[in-house]
């Protein structure tokens, strides 16, 4: 499902920004309002791009319309969507409202949203690596190669080669690394920070001359590419001496060309990875047997099972999920896991892992990305010694309908790490799998259930907390070493820092205060989960 503001943040605030989020309705298809057409409202589902609008009153009319027609959204320009009687309305119809940003053209908007729709709606979308090809980028390169008569790659802000024209064979062996490498060395990257290339690509529209540097790497002609005030990209020329102006006027050009296509890139990838993680979300709260991923023939979200959820956490987490699935992408995507199956629910962040079956098949290894033997090693290299990236991991699911429960043994384990009530060799684990931990979790449901209930009423445990309260003896705690090391009074004593005779006397007393049959297994097991839910 893709509502407006999906669409929205995926392309950026610099090109459409949501006012009124409206009730969240499914974007399926656009449509345009024409002036004095009293059918342009949309129907269900339909993005309305008032182009035609020129005041307060017909934008408030469109807003009417298209909430009794069902449509998905209203696009207007800015001056309307801050009119507090468009606002009114769009509030009033529960219709979303966005503003499309003053120097963006409705036709690069209807390209935009078009693409990135069909892309949404496409078989195949949950497979974005599989998305055609990044052609238009390549024949971009090679006619930007051909206006400055020099090799060509176009990269992204983290320097990522994203694609690069032919004729590279005149080039320096920096180039020739970042195309193999698809990044620039990081020792051509120092050179051109402490140049103050990527200072000045990030503050200004102009092209950057970047100087030559270690190892005979050959200057570059730098063209930032920007949409609405956004830095996307840039494209590097390797040059051997000054460029004409026309022909950077012409590069230019061209880089404006290429922003459309990077921001059409980047929010059909944005799109797919929302779609990706609201089918995973709904697998996880079980709301579907089945985890086929997305409508109109969608790939399978998930790959060859059988599979562990994880609970994902870190130090010093960021304060809202969104910015710890930032992290964890990041993370995924700089070893090798290129479509991670990560998403957000109730507040967490949840990731599924594959795992080989027991018993049979050849064990999935630290080199199989999205697998558990994968997750180990990157937390194993990622990990600082007092902290880190964390993940709690359920148990096994050998179909999708059992991800729900790995889901919910996931969050158990990771509450039992954040109460620190784990083993002490288990605390700087980066991975805590639930047969680790699994007896800790059933104390823990019990503990939990025991405390839901009526308390102590009905338990000896009552009389014993009432004395210590009055008189300042440590019944509870003498009572709870006991049951700890049963049959064995010379560590219970130790614990407690006390003679054996004192804890035989303390026993006796307690005893007198509150009577119980300590000889009993079931009596035992009962008085310790409720001093557990005591704790």
């Amino acid at each position: 499902m893709i509502t407006v503001t999906d669409l929205a943040e995926s392309l950026g605030a610099g090109l459409l920004r949501v006012v009124v989020a409206g009730a969240g309705t499914d974007v399926h298809d656009v449509v345009l309002a024409e002036p004095g057409d009293g059918d342009s409202a949309g129907r269900p589902g339909e993005l309305v791009l008032g182009i035609g609008l020129t005041d307060a009153a017909a934008a408030v009319a469109l807003l009417d319309g298209a909430a009794d027609a069902g449509a998905a959204g209203v696009v207007v320009r800015a001056h309307l969507a801050g009119d507090p009687h468009v606002v009114d309305a769009a509030r009033r119809s529960g219709t979303a409202l966005a503003e499309l940003q003053p120097h963006v053209s409705w036709a690069h908007l209807v390209w935009l949203l078009r693409g990135v729709i069909d892309r949404a709606s496409a078989p195949g979308v949950a497979a974005p690596d599989a998305w055609g090809s990044h052609g238009d980028l390549f024949a971009l390169a090679d006619t930007a190669a051909q206006v400055v008569d020099a090799p060509v790659t176009i990269e992204d802000t983290r320097s990522r080669v994203l694609a690069y024209s032919t004729r590279q064979d005149a080039t320096d062996s920096a180039r020739m690394s970042t195309i193999v490498g698809r990044r620039v060395p990081p020792h051509v990257l120092a050179h051109y920070r402490a140049a103050g290339v990527f200072r000045r690509l990030a503050r200004s529209d102009d092209p950057v001359l970047a100087p030559a540097g270690p190892d005979g790497t050959l200057p570059r002609l730098v063209v930032p590419v920007r949409a609405g005030g956004e830095w996307l990209g840039s494209i590097w020329a390797v040059v051997r001496g000054p460029v004409p102006a026309d022909r950077v006027r012409r590069l230019t050009d061209i880089a404006s060309v290429l922003a459309l296509h990077l921001l059409r890139l980047r929010a059909e990838s944005d799109i797919a990875r929302r779609l990706t993680a609201g089918a995973l979300r709904t697998a996880l709260r079980g709301g579907t047997g089945e985890l086929d991923g997305l409508p109109a023939g969608g790939a399978p979200a998930l790959p060859p099972g059988p599979w562990r959820v994880a609970r994902l956490t870190g130090a010093g987490e960021e304060p809202d999920v969104r910015g710890r699935l930032e992290v964890w992408e990041s993370v995924a995507r700089r070893f090798g896991w290129h479509r991670p199956l990560l998403t957000d629910l109730d507040g967490l962040l949840f990731g599924v892992f594959t795992e080989a079956p027991p018993g049979r098949g050849e064990a999935l290894g630290a080199d199989d990305p999205g697998s558990l033997a994968w997750l180990r090693n990157v937390l194993d290299r990622t990990r600082s010694h007092d902290d880190g990236l964390r993940a709690a991991v359920g148990g096994l699911a050998r179909s999708t309908a059992e991800l729900p429960r790995s889901r919910t043994e996931a969050a158990e384990v990771g509450r039992l790490l954040d109460a620190g009530r784990q083993a002490p060799d288990l605390a700087r684990a980066g991975v805590v799998v639930l047969e680790d931990v699994w007896d800790a979790v059933v104390v823990e449901r019990a503990r939990v259930a025991v405390g839901a209930g009526t308390g102590l009423s009905g338990s000896p445990l009552a009389a014993l907390r009432d004395h210590d309260r009055a008189h300042g003896t440590s019944y509870l705690a003498t009572l709870t070493a006991w049951l700890d090391h049963y049959g064995d009074p010379q560590r219970a004593a130790r614990d407690l820092r006390v003679h054996p005779n004192t804890l035989r006397y303390r026993l006796r007393r307690l005893g007198e205060v509150a009577p119980m049959d300590l000889s009993s297994p079931r009596v035992r097991l009962a008085l310790r989960l409720q001093l557990a839910a005591l704790e």
